[in-house]
Order: structure tokens, then sequence, then C-alpha cells
């Protein structure tokens, strides 16, 4: 499960202070597909980003007593100058598993052909997601961090990063943002809303589903 405890995290921009967490105390269930939701910039892929510790907090903390993935998406970066294989051996060093077979995990999966081998730089914001969910998924985490990226691709990579997504979750769980309902009910079990710096459980994806829809029908700063 991972803890979160007196978590505040406020920043500015502009000069504008922006609190995305006021003060949460919030325990995300083992073992479960959680869809978080909230309005755009709301704090949802700040949130991931502290809870696998890539940001600190203003104040308070975040437990856990599992291992948390990386947050993935369209956002997440890896060494540009590196090829999506040399980003991948850079990875499964660090987590210390086989280095080929998480190699040739990522390549199968990404289809990209030759460009697995070049520069990330040279790579589309679909490729770069294509490489980062393919090297997430291929390693074992109790709690995976997902944000928008099977969101990206044509039906059949969304089919089988959908496919690969619901085998983790056979041992483990999920925090998943997407701005896509239908995607939250097939890969969800349950839902929390991020709104004004408060987060909401819900242990039905649907409940929380529609109080997000009236939230945004509220138009609630």
């Amino acid at each position: 499960m991972i803890v979160l405890r007196n978590l505040t995290k406020t920043f500015y921009t502009n000069g504008v202070r922006k609190t995305v967490a006021n003060n949460i105390n919030f325990t995300f269930p083992t073992g479960v597909s959680v869809g978080l939701m909230g309005r755009n910039g709301a704090g949802k892929s700040t949130l991931l980003q502290l809870l696998a510790g890539t940001t600190e907090p203003t104040s308070g903390e975040v437990l856990t007593t599992g291992s948390i993935s990386f947050p993935v998406g369209i956002a997440s970066s890896m060494h540009p100058h590196l090829s999506g294989a040399q980003n991948t051996r850079f990875v499964a060093r660090i987590y210390g598993v086989d280095t080929d077979a998480l190699v040739e995990f990522v390549r199968d999966f990404a289809e990209i052909g030759h460009h697995f081998d070049v520069p990330v730089r040279t790579y589309s914001s679909g490729m770069r997601s294509r490489i980062s969910f393919g090297i997430n998924m291929g390693l074992k985490f109790d709690t995976y961090l997902i944000d928008e990226v099977t969101a990206v691709g044509d039906a059949n990579f969304i089919q089988k990063s959908r496919d690969v997504f619901n085998e983790r979750m056979r041992s483990s769980g999920a925090i998943f943002v997407s701005h896509s309902v239908g995607q939250m009910r097939q890969m969800c079990n349950a839902g929390a809303i991020l709104e004004n710096g408060t987060l909401t459980y819900f242990e039905d994806i649907e409940e929380a589903i529609a109080q997000h829809e009236h939230n945004m029908s509220k138009g609630l700063k």
C-alpha cells in the first residue's frame, strides 16, 4: 500500500501560488487499479511524481510497503542521446534485472523497428511512449504509475498495452491517469479525484466517474 501523510505540494508559476496537494492523508490500497481523475491542471501528474519520489513534497511524506514504478507516459524522460535499447539496458541495470531479457521484451513490445537502436532524440512522442511503457511493464512492481500512455498509438497498440497492463494487474496495483472515461472503466476498479488539493477515494470506479463528471459540469475551480 501507499500512504500519504500530511502531504502538501505548493509551487509558484509566474508569481502565482498553486497548491496541488493540501495536507492530504490518504492510503492507496494494495492490489487495486485506481483511476486518478481531476480537471486539467489539478496536479494529477505532479501527484504521480510525488508518489514515485521524483518530486519532493513541500511538507509531509509518502510511505510504502512495496515497490513503486517510475511514472510512465508521454512526458516520461529518457536520455535523448542514447538509443531506446541503451535506455532500456540502463534501467535494467538500475533495477538489477536481466538486461538482455528486458531489451528483448521492450523491442518486441514497442514495434518501432530499427529506431530502437537509434538516439531517442529522433523519436516521436508516440515512439518515446511505447518504449517508456514497455520498460515499465517489463519490470515487476507492486504499484504501477501510468499517465495517459495507452492513449497513444493505433488500435492494435492500445489493445496490446491494455493486455499487458491487465496481465500485470493480476498480481499488482496501479494508479492510472487518463482523460478517457472508457479507459478508466476498462482498466480500473476504483477511483480517486484530485480537486483543489484534496483527494477523494471511491471504491467503485463508476461512482468516481459520476462525481468527476459532476465536478466538470459545475465548472468548479
